[in-house]
């Protein structure tokens, strides 16, 4: 079987000579604003040497007027000595924006910009100015920088402010090892309180600050400690320490008798990460401090004070966790455990609901004219519950995740080199979508440091906040270098670091007046790995080994560790992590662990089975050219005369049968055809008949494959046949001999039942831009 993820190695030839042809937006405005200027700029390299700490810049503000708006902040070096390089920061309000910039690389985000000097102009001399290579940038909006920075000074020379003393700091509770603090927050001055700093405690303590609260632990017993409270910014500004506060420790001679166990320890609600428990109240004669929630043996959270209730969050779907809780008095003395409780996390839909995974093409905005916008206005956001972006290449010299190049795939579909260093950040971050192209229907200027498919991804969240994205990784064209970059812990670590820090950090290279750091942030939930394939055989060239296999499982599980640990150290959501998986069971054998420990399931969330590319042709007719056969057939046709007979149902056989739940899996479906032609009817409409190579494509060198809104309307008068036994249509032309397989609102009906009955995660589409609105509509329908 070749598994072909859809119909992308072709498209990808032909709609990647366009990526190459394509223009880059804001040359014109570069030339008119500095091309005199830039003769010359080889000749200032050599300005100035290092600088050291008597170098003293400051930054002033000027508006130009252009026939549009720019900005330009003239830095002066008003020290004795030559600084080597700087770094302006400033903010800009809502509704304002800074776009392409001159002398100055860019990056921060919408509303606070960043920009470093370039190689020519890092260095100003003692009493010198930058100009005449002075920071320039496109301003739209009316509004204007403030809190201007460089490097990290006021642009005025000015010292910072520190934020405000707290005040009102007193003890509210001790144990015998331990004081907590509470006081009134401090006032920001130049930059906003970041956190405060508690003083006081002997060596070897610890703070833990909460808001306006803390808790110093590490103490002795029965000592009195003095304390005080400092508040500290953004920007490492330390305010004066407030009037000291004295507490006295616990004496453990006081009370010896812990208190009483708690009591109905339950389960009160489920979801995919998180179990919330109740308890009731232990009791102490001199109060109870806290409790303390154990699973299995390992403190996981302790809750301060009377409270019987809390959440244990950071879990995984589809586990059983079993919790215990103690309690804990004033003098440290811990109670016996509660009764245990067991619950198991839900999966990342929710119970009775159904996953609709969509992929988008990153180059469906070429020729299929399809974009993110199509997603909102034809109904399909609506219905979907995520969309997988495909796709992001793997650098073939780093190893690391690939963006900021827009170069297209070699012409030949089968050649080995086809998709090396290939990716098109213009569609992606860089090309401007007209108003008729956005989502919200306003237009890109062409300045802004996010645009294209990427930006429209951003404005449908905002419409639609429960959709989920994910970046998938990878693809029949772009797997080739997955084998390397799996190869060791160092490799693993480097590239999920890379992808982490592209997709879910949001830093985007610069290309094309576009990107930055943290540009994208927001914008993509989690990962989604289509390698295609470890272990096996796919796109000619590529690399992979017996290895590839258990790498596999090392690789997901450094996903999943780095986005669980991006997770904890900023907002505590969690991110996705999926993958498309295969049908054919030798693919499974050579790549996939699906059981034992530890297999792919540890990490992912669920896997989207492939369900569909089960026969076919392609523009080289290396694949099944002389004979048609179902492409996405839910059972095994009686009458397929192949000598391995391939189904959804049997595909996923092949993961139920060994353990993997049924909600960590969903069939993929789709949304286009395989065509054959010369074929005669054969007293079966064309079914598994002869036939001489592939079909005409929606596209000349797409061979073989048209979305299924194309065909369509390239067939209107084609007679449709519903296998009811297979589950699988098929059509059938006279003129050409044509015979296509396909799935249609029938098929796509029957199976959203199988899906429902087999207690499935629900299904994946590949892909969206093949739809009429029928399609998504009638799966859509069958899992209500």
């Amino acid at each position: 079987m070749t598994a072909h993820h859809g119909p992308d190695d072709g498209v990808r030839a032909q709609e990647g000579t366009r990526v190459r042809a394509r223009r880059r937006h804001g040359a014109r405005a570069l030339a008119v604003v500095t091309a005199a200027a830039l003769a010359t700029v080889a000749s200032i390299t050599g300005l100035a040497g290092p600088a050291h700490a008597a170098a003293r810049l400051t930054a002033s503000y000027q508006a130009l007027n252009y026939g549009y708006t720019m900005g330009k902040y003239t830095i002066t070096n008003a020290g004795d000595s030559a600084t080597d390089t700087w770094r302006l920061e400033f903010d800009v309000p809502s509704g304002t924006s800074v776009g392409q910039v001159w002398y100055g690389v860019k990056s921060g985000t919408a509303t606070h910009v960043v920009i470093d000097a370039e190689y020519y102009n890092k260095a100003i001399a003692a009493g010198k100015t930058s100009e005449p290579y002075s920071p320039m940038f496109i301003v739209t909006g009316s509004g204007s920088p403030t809190n201007c920075r460089i490097n990290g000074v006021k642009c005025d020379g000015s010292a910072d402010t520190p934020p405000g003393t707290p005040s009102g700091v007193k003890v509210t509770g001790t144990t015998t090892k331990s004081a907590t603090l509470s006081w009134t927050a401090s006032t920001a001055t130049d930059w906003p309180v970041a956190g405060y700093v508690v003083s006081g405690g002997p060596a070897g303590s610890t703070v833990a600050v909460d808001g306006t609260t803390a808790v110093v632990s590490g103490l002795a017993p029965n000592t009195s400690y003095a304390f005080t409270v400092a508040a500290k910014d953004t920007h490492a500004n330390v305010s004066a320490a407030s009037a000291a506060v004295t507490a006295k420790t616990a004496n453990p001679a006081d009370d010896t008798t812990p208190p009483t166990a708690p009591g109905t320890l339950r389960s009160t609600s489920v979801d995919a990460v998180s179990v919330g428990l109740a308890w009731t109240a232990s009791t102490d004669a001199h109060g109870i401090a806290g409790y303390d929630v154990y699973r299995g043996s390992t403190l996981v959270k302790s809750v301060p004070g009377t409270a019987t209730a809390t959440t244990v969050t950071g879990l995984t779907p589809l586990t059983s966790y079993t919790f215990t809780v103690k309690a804990r008095d004033g003098y440290d003395n811990v109670s016996a455990a509660s009764n245990a409780v067991t619950a198991k996390t839900t999966d990342v839909v929710g119970p009775g609901a159904y996953a609709r995974v969509g992929y988008f093409v990153q180059w469906g905005i070429y020729g299929r004219q399809y974009f993110v916008k199509n997603l909102d206005t034809s109904g399909a956001a609506k219905k979907l519950t995520h969309i997988n972006y495909a796709f992001t290449n793997i650098d073939p010299k780093n190893l690391t995740c690939m963006e900021g190049v827009t170069q297209g795939t070699k012409a030949d579909p089968e050649d080995p080199s086809q998709g090396d260093g290939a990716g098109d950040a213009d569609a992606d971050y860089g090309r401007p979508m007209s108003a008729a192209q956005s989502v919200d229907g306003v237009a890109d200027t062409g300045w802004e440091p996010l645009r294209g498919n990427f930006n429209q991804l951003k404005k449908l969240k905002a419409k639609y906040p429960d959709l989920k994205v994910l970046m998938s990784i990878g693809g029949w064209t772009y797997s080739k270098y997955f084998h390397d970059a799996a190869l060791t812990d160092a490799s693993r670590q480097k590239f999920v670091a890379s992808c982490l820090d592209l997709y879910i950090k949001g830093n985007l290279p610069l290309a094309g007046g576009a990107g930055g750091t943290g540009v994208a942030a927001g914008i993509f939930d989690g990962i989604d790995v289509d390698w295609e394939w470890p272990g096996a055989e796919g796109h000619p060239g590529n690399h992979y080994a017996p290895e590839d296999k258990h790498n596999l499982t090392l690789l997901l599980a450094e996903f999943r560790k780095q986005l669980d640990a991006y997770s904890a150290a900023t907002s505590g959501k969690r991110y996705l992590l999926t993958a498309f998986t295969p049908a054919d069971p030798a693919k499974i054998a050579d790549g996939w662990e699906i059981s034992g420990s530890p297999n792919v399931f540890d990490s992912l969330d669920f896997a989207n089975v492939q369900g569909y590319d089960f026969h076919g042709s392609g523009s080289d007719n290396s694949w099944e050219p002389n004979r048609t056969g179902d492409q996405a057939n839910w059972y095994v046709d009686a009458q397929d005369p192949y000598p391995t007979h391939f189904s959804a149902q049997g595909a996923l056989d092949e993961y139920l049968d060994v353990g993997v739940s049924p909600r960590r899996l969903t069939i993929g479906v789709p949304f286009y055809g395989r065509g054959w032609q010369g074929v005669t009817d054969g007293g079966a409409s064309g079914e598994w008949q002869a036939a001489n190579g592939a079909a005409p494509g929606q596209f000349a060198d797409e061979a073989g494959t048209r979305g299924y809104s194309n065909l369509k309307a390239a067939f209107p008068s084609m007679t449709v046949v519903h296998d009811a036994q297979s589950l699988s249509t098929f059509g059938y032309t006279g003129a050409g001999g044509q015979w296509w397989t396909f799935d249609d609102a029938w098929s796509l009906g029957q199976k959203m039942k199988l899906v429902k009955q087999d207690g499935l995660l629900g299904t994946m589409i590949w892909e969206m831009s093949g739809d009429d609105g029928s399609l998504l509509t009638a799966i859509d329908t069958g899992l209500k």
